[in-house]
């Protein structure tokens, strides 16, 4: 392959996420602020999660259970994450509003709070695209491409910008849809988006 081979597939791992950094996010300071914080929660809620599998890989077994328990622990610790990063972030709220009142300024709209799980989720997704996908297209860059015998047909670094950008559009807006289900106590939206996030893990583990 070629450099613009290699450049091809990080754009489209993260040409989308690019366009609405640009779009949206970038207009307002505190939005960047958030996608910066998010990405490095992220980003070292990953590094802890492969520092805590590491002894026990690669899992050299024909059987799907050890598979299903390091994806269903992984999804099961980011969510939680995701639920610590709302409560931090609905006290940040809270402190923005009393001080609003204080200085008789609006408090945050509603566009505001979604904008800022938007950025949250922008930060979560670019953080799993990196993590997974640009750490392995280095080789992208070479003269020659890489297949699996599971994909023998697409080569594996246009797969994993695939999946990337797969990941980070789930991952994006998952996070505004849980926000708003942690705002609204609405059960629904709550249990959707781990669902969401654990089927699209088992899948990917059941494709590749």
């Amino acid at each position: 392959m070629t450099v613009a081979a290699g450049i091809g597939y990080a754009l489209l791992a993260l040409g989308p996420s690019l366009a609405l950094f640009v779009t949206v996010i970038s207009k307002k300071p505190f939005l960047i602020l958030t996608v910066l914080s998010s990405t490095l929660l992220w980003l070292v809620s990953l590094i802890v999660l492969s520092g805590f599998w590491r002894p026990f890989l690669p899992l050299n077994s024909a059987a799907s259970w050890p598979f299903a328990v390091l994806i269903i622990t992984s999804v099961a610790f980011q969510e939680g994450l995701r639920l610590l990063f709302w409560k931090v972030y609905k006290r940040l709220e809270d402190m923005l509003d009393a001080f609003a009142d204080r200085v008789s300024k609006p408090r945050l709209y509603p566009t505001d709070k979604m904008l800022i799980a938007l950025a949250g989720g922008l930060g979560h997704g670019a953080a799993h695209a990196v993590f997974f996908c640009l750490s392995v297209l280095t080789p992208a860059f070479g003269p020659a491409t890489f297949f699996t015998d599971q994909c023998s047909q697409i080569p594996f670094f246009l797969v994993s910008s695939i999946i990337a950008l797969a990941f980070a559009t789930i991952h994006t807006f998952s996070m505004v849809i849980a926000f708003n289900g942690y705002s609204e106590g609405n059960k629904v939206d709550q249990l959707f988006v781990p669902v969401v996030h654990l089927v699209a893990g088992m899948v990917v583990r059941t494709c590749c």
